[in-house]
């Protein structure tokens, strides 16, 4: 079913461009044109804002139980939009239809919820020492979503703002725009305030720089590639207004010599498999005792069958397509890197699976022999490629996963629990997951060193949206 929306939601209302042109969306398992949205213009871009400082003063002085309610209706027309959400995601991004249903929309879903839930428990106002701390809106906040997560990261941000009454304007990402035009659907039929959302279809270069710079936004928010998070920061000093990035990640899994083997490689394929490796947090780096190398690399082979890919609307396959011919080219050239780099073709290789000539498939890879100095172990891919390195001792391992301009994820598998907790609080990264621990939308989300700066999810992703401000010498 094809869709076209050549309109932008601004001030409660569906409007048209004052431009002309227009992108097309591909349904990345097909390369068929499904739709087309709006190249917005920055005099569309200006409207939004316009609308969102108009609205500000008023929405910024909700009450927390107003914003409460607004993100709990939220929360539940978008649960009453499940089987469209799912629809829409896999073809736009081609992500299989359990992972549309169970990571993509769900994860939406749990951060409305899980933001209506934390902001009960936020103090806006407290005394202290005789003096009254108080929690404001930052005021018009900036949203730059990713491809990726077409819900998650857009939802995010969007409940953070929302729960501190913080208008946005979002500019979500032109390859797969539509859950983001859904989300607009849903928030305006939640009966949040005209103008407290904006959404605005464009290009970087136009509506995303336009964000960053523009003068009367007091704050951006932005995930993807940390040479656009640069050039955002550039923008954002001119007014030296606060950013918040979520960039790339080199993420390890530290594998410990108690590990199950076979489990310790289920674990490796699946980063690389869920969401065909297009995760900023995804352990590409598995760092094995070198004791360990043979019987792993006989797991990765044993257990990488079980993962299935193929086309996205078939409920078994797990793994779909790159989102577009430009992210394929990549994955391949960082495949032909490893070749030419010396490290060891496990499984996998260049080209497309065996077929899947239609679409954006890559082939499933995994190098071993491979050395933390090389391409692949340094530069994240964003594909389904995974890089096995050994280590002697833990400090090397350590050693290892911390030689890294990145720090959003950290990964540790193994049994002995002090062994476990030595290797999380040494490993410089924002979140650590031992032994495939469930997801929990409470707890902060961000990264170390060139992965961010700023945390999001639950209580701290509300945070990003406040000022704290002191008042002193109040009258008794």
């Amino acid at each position: 079913m094809k869709r076209t929306n050549l309109k932008h939601f601004i001030n409660g209302e569906w409007v048209e461009s004052t431009g002309s042109e227009t992108i097309d969306v591909i349904n990345p398992a097909t390369e068929e044109i499904i739709g087309q949205i709006s190249s917005g213009t920055s005099e569309d871009l200006d409207k939004a804002v316009d609308a969102a400082k108009a609205v500000l003063p008023a929405f910024s002085k909700t009450t927390k139980e107003e914003r409460i309610q607004m993100l709990e209706s939220i929360a539940a027309e978008y649960e009453k939009r499940k089987d469209e959400f799912i629809e829409v995601m896999t073809a736009e991004l081609g992500a299989p239809l359990s992972i549309s249903e169970d990571v993509h929309y769900q994860m939406g879903y749990n951060h409305f919820t899980h933001a209506a839930e934390a902001l009960k428990s936020i103090t806006f106002e407290e005394e202290r020492g005789g003096h009254t701390i108080r929690k404001e809106s930052i005021g018009v906040s900036g949203l730059i979503t990713p491809w990726n997560f077409p819900t998650n990261q857009t939802s995010t941000k969007i409940a953070g703002a929302i729960a501190a009454g913080s208008p946005v304007v979002l500019k979500p990402a032109s390859m797969t725009p539509f859950a983001a035009i859904m989300l607009a659907e849903i928030i305006d039929k939640a009966g949040v305030p005209k103008g407290a959302f904006n959404l605005v279809n464009g290009t970087g270069s136009t509506i995303g720089n336009g964000i960053s710079a523009h003068p009367d936004i007091d704050f951006v928010s932005f995930t993807g590639s940390g040479k656009v998070g640069e050039k955002i920061m550039q923008n954002g000093a001119k007014t030296i207004k606060k950013v918040a990035l979520e960039l790339g990640g080199k993420s390890p899994l530290v594998v410990l010599e108690d590990a199950d083997v076979e489990e310790a490689a289920k674990t490796a394929v699946s980063n690389i498999m869920m969401n065909t490796g297009q995760v900023c947090s995804a352990a590409t780096r598995a760092i094995i005792p070198s004791s360990m190398k043979s019987d792993f690399e006989e797991a990765i082979k044993k257990v990488l069958p079980s993962f299935k890919y193929g086309d996205p609307q078939q409920k078994e396959n797990t793994t779909g397509p790159l989102v577009s011919k430009d992210q394929w080219d990549t994955v391949q050239s960082y495949i032909q890197k490893g070749i030419d780099e010396g490290a060891t073709l496990l499984v996998g290789g260049k080209g497309k699976p065996e077929g899947l000539e239609t679409g954006y498939f890559a082939k499933p890879t995994v190098f071993t022999d491979v050395s933390n100095d090389m391409a692949i172990a340094q530069e994240e891919i964003f594909g389904p490629v995974q890089t096995i390195i050994t280590y002697d001792d833990l400090d090397q391992a350590i050693e290892i996963a911390n030689d890294t301009i990145y720090g959003l994820a950290g990964y540790v598998v193994g049994k002995d629990k002090e062994t476990l907790t030595f290797v999380a609080n040494h490993i410089k990264a924002g979140q650590i997951q031992i032994n495939n621990a469930p997801t929990d939308f409470f707890a902060p989300f961000g990264g170390y060193k060139q992965s961010g700066i700023g945390r999001e999810w639950g209580d701290f992703g509300i945070e990003e949206y406040l000022e704290e401000k002191a008042v002193l010498g109040l009258p008794s």
